[in-house]
């Protein structure tokens, strides 16, 4: 079985010619203009920078460290792709509805 060449490694190989035309294409700048903000890419924008970093969700966030069987964090983290969700927003999830249940 052959081994993938590396990009660099192809480089290396290249001319001097070869490798200056394979840089060229970086070098040109795309000047095309691009469309306005609208007002409301304009508020996100304008919140997010507010403190920089990831908009708050509630009260912020804090990073806990859980263990976890390897298993069940599997199981966690097909189920949340399933849904679309992040494994922090699958789990938040189940916290809040194990919580509803309780009270």
């Amino acid at each position: 079985m052959r081994k993938k060449q590396r990009y660099y490694d192809r480089f290396m190989a290249m001319t001097d010619a070869q490798r200056d035309a394979e840089v060229a294409t970086f070098d040109r700048e795309d000047m095309t203009p691009g469309q306005p903000l609208t007002p409301r890419d304009l508020a996100v924008h304008a919140r997010a920078g507010r403190k920089g970093g990831r908009p708050r969700i509630g009260a912020g966030a804090r990073v806990v460290s859980v263990s976890m069987e390897r298993m069940l964090l599997r199981e966690v983290d097909v189920a949340a792709q399933r849904r679309g969700l992040s494994r922090a927003q699958f789990l938040a999830r189940a916290v809040r509805r194990e919580l509803a249940s309780v009270t």
